[in-house]
């Protein structure tokens, strides 16, 4: 009797399961078609011949209705989104009008830099922006506080692009403390085969130190400055989370019994603070890889940011789309993860799930 109960339990379990792992599949299909929606009505809205984007100003009639009849421009809207829709699932995103060569070529090319500016980036916002939270939460009302929450106003209110052409003129042209714009000098360039295309983790691999040195000299200024936009985000929200836990019974309880105030703030109201703050620092990070176009602009950083910006300039929307498309899924795939380590964290929402 017990071993059908134990069965049925079983049953009923596996079944819960599948039928969530279904919902999850279903939203992350439909975001994903609404995301294709969106991106293909963008194509269709601009104004930008896609045919002249093609073949230029000066083709003769006949070569423009060729071409036409080629894109598919004269089949109802919902047949050419059909075609859009299988060409993207097979990851075929065009030609780019620019480059001459297909967008995921391309992307391949630049999003690795982006990549490692963004992640360098977030573990400086995140290194910095949690301790100071803490302080400021445990110092609440002092002037360590008040000193927290100012740093936090300036990173949010000053524009980027002021603070990187600021920090180019103070540490790069006037203290000689950074590198440049661009990634890498162009003598240490050919001295790195590249296998990731983070040129931080290649060069160490290969034992290129010098090469190493230069490459960190050129990341460290703009990162340290989306660095500092993050630390702004992430300290505000952890001083918020750690004054909602400071102010909890079992935080007053812990005291009365004599616990060690450090192992109050640090291992039990931090780690119930941990929860939400993994979805803070997941949309930072998010943040980080689809907005960093204009400090990619000002330190010519040769990363998506600036591919989408040139690209859009010169009207070449297959490259605008596909990179739209790639942040897209990266938005959303950072918050499936966010969400997943929150259902780990967090034992209660484990229990209603």
């Amino acid at each position: 009797m017990s071993g059908t109960r134990t069965g049925g339990g079983r049953g009923s379990a596996l079944l819960r399961l599948g039928w969530k792992a279904a919902k999850l599949l279903a939203t992350v299909a439909l975001t994903f078609l609404g995301l294709l929606l969106v991106t293909f009505l963008i194509g269709r809205v601009v104004p930008v011949d896609p045919v002249l984007a093609v073949i230029g100003d000066r083709a003769p009639k006949s070569v423009y209705d060729r071409v036409y009849l080629e894109l598919g421009l004269d089949r109802p809207l919902y047949e050419q989104f059909w075609l859009y829709l299988r060409k993207v699932v097979t990851g075929d995103f065009g030609e780019s009008f620019l480059t001459k060569r297909p967008i995921t070529e391309d992307i391949a090319r630049v999003f690795p830099a982006t990549l490692e500016l963004a992640t360098v980036s977030i573990l400086i916002g995140t290194i910095l922006g949690i301790p100071l939270g803490v302080w400021s939460a445990v110092r609440q009302g002092r002037l360590v506080d008040q000193v927290v929450r100012v740093l936090g106003l300036i990173g949010y209110s000053a524009p980027i692009f002021w603070l990187g052409l600021l920090g180019l003129l103070v540490f790069y042209a006037r203290l000689g403390w950074v590198a440049g714009p661009g990634r890498i000098d162009i003598g240490y360039e050919y001295s790195i085969t590249p296998a990731t295309g983070l040129l931080l983790l290649d060069s160490a691999m290969q034992g290129e130190w010098e090469a190493f040195g230069n490459v960190f000299s050129h990341i460290i200024l703009p990162a340290a400055l989306l660095g500092y936009f993050s630390m702004a985000y992430i300290s505000r929200m952890t001083r918020s989370f750690m004054l909602n836990e400071l102010a909890q019974e079992y935080v007053t309880t812990a005291r009365v019994k004599g616990v060690p105030e450090w192992r109050i703030i640090w291992v039990h109201a931090l780690r119930n603070a941990a929860v939400p703050l993994v979805t803070v620092v997941a949309l930072s990070y998010a943040n980080l890889l689809e907005g960093s176009v204009l400090t990619e602009t000002v330190f010519a950083w040769p990363g998506l940011g600036q591919y989408i910006t040139n690209s859009l300039q010169s009207a070449d929307m297959n490259a605008v789309l596909g990179g739209t498309l790639l942040i897209g899924a990266l938005f959303v795939a950072l918050n499936l993860l966010s969400d997943l380590l929150y259902t780990l964290l967090d034992p209660r929402v484990r229990r209603q799930t």
